[in-house]
């Protein structure tokens, strides 16, 4: 069986966390950690990167950083991960979703303003696969109605909107670095912070409400607990392990993207002849090659193809239940306008395998079952 997902090692891994353990520094903030968070500041032009214990946690501080309070509301797409809404819920807002672009499966911006309240804080986009929303039209409409804006970009290091990294653009972006990611620590994540006036606030709210970082720097005489906060800090066992990837970076993202190119360019005539559609990459968007899908006619044969790829030696999987039809979504959220798209469409995607190290033989063997399928009589 061809997998549908491996997860990424490039062999420098054990070396890097067995010299966290022979420094005795195994908790959060350690070299490893500060590394990692210098290496994506500086290849990103971030302004401030913290670890976190996941792309999830991320979220989550930056809910609390945007300052959302009780019967505020957030407008996002629902077809997402649980975390983009969740981490919002807890800061105790309320949902506002809206419909996606058939075309990116992403947030479509212009449903956007028509679901703005005056109890509206907070705009919450997710870069689908890695490629970019339409930041340029999304960042007009907050500030025009000076929202702040999220960006779930936890598929998207190192994926780029119009030059820009994914998860700069917005106020507050946010990683992850989970088993399912192009880099991975097994669980982890990354906060990005674009506005310099809130970096403090964020060591003292991922530091368990101190003002430890601070002290750390020589800028306070003592630290103490300021303010609220919780433990968002990773063990310097999981960074070691990250480190080995991001040394790697270019190497990793070159091979998911020549997967990804292989995918398009094999599966063109299927998609020429009308027999599914592919993934479609607008111009300005630069992708990381993070997943590939392919759309069939409906659920029923996106169905039949899942289980023939399974029969014939290949693990697929469909994504996102459209989190607006979920009970969590029914209790803390409401759909604005027409669900288009959100469900239809994600009724018919399937991704096909892609990780790091996907041979050319298994490759070539999962384009030829899904031509297999619809060569059937």
């Amino acid at each position: 069986m061809i997998p549908f997902n491996v997860p990424p090692c490039v062999g420098d891994e054990l070396d890097y966390v067995k010299q966290a353990i022979d420094s005795h520094k195994i908790c959060g903030d350690g070299a490893f950690t500060k590394q990692c968070n210098a290496w994506l500041e500086e290849r990103f032009h971030a302004q401030k990167v913290l670890l976190t214990t996941s792309g999830t946690t991320a979220l989550e501080m930056a809910a609390l950083l945007c300052g959302i309070q009780p019967g505020d509301e957030v407008i996002l797409p629902s077809y997402t991960f649980s975390s983009t809404a969740t981490a919002f819920v807890l800061a105790g807002a309320k949902l506002v979703f809206v419909d996606i672009r058939p075309d990116t499966m992403n947030i479509d911006e212009a449903k956007i303003e028509p679901a703005i309240t005056e109890k509206t804080k907070v705009i919450c986009v997710m870069h689908y696969a890695g490629v970019a929303c339409d930041m340029d039209t999304i960042m007009q409409i907050a500030r025009r109605h000076n929202l702040k804006v999220v960006e779930d970009a936890a598929q998207g290091v190192m994926a780029s909107y119009k030059g820009k990294a994914l998860g700069t653009i917005g106020d507050f972006g946010c990683y992850s670095f989970h088993e399912t990611k192009n880099f991975s620590m097994g669980e982890g994540g990354a906060l990005v912070i674009n506005d310099p006036e809130t970096v403090t606030k964020a060591e003292i709210l991922r530091e368990k409400g101190t003002n430890r970082a601070s002290f750390l720097r020589g800028q306070v005489d003592k630290y103490t607990w300021v303010s609220y906060g919780s433990s968002y800090l990773p063990s310097d066992l999981n960074a070691a392990y990250l480190w080995a990837q991001l040394e790697q970076a270019d190497t990793i993202n070159t091979d998911r993207t020549h997967s990804w190119d292989y995918y398009a360019q094999e599966l063109a005539p299927l998609a020429e002849a009308g027999l599914l559609e592919l993934p479609t990459v607008p111009e300005g968007c630069v992708h990381n090659g993070h997943l590939f899908y392919v759309k069939l006619r409906d659920l029923e044969q996106r169905t039949a193809f899942i289980a023939y790829l399974k029969a014939h030696g290949v693990a697929s999987s469909f994504h996102y239940v459209p989190l607006h039809s979920a009970p969590a979504g029914i209790q803390y959220g409401r759909f604005a306008g027409v669900d288009e798209y959100t469900t239809k469409e994600s009724n018919r995607l399937t991704r096909l395998p892609l990780y790091y190290g996907l041979t050319e033989a298994d490759r070539a063997a999962v384009v030829q079952v899904v031509k297999d399928f619809f060569a059937q009589k």
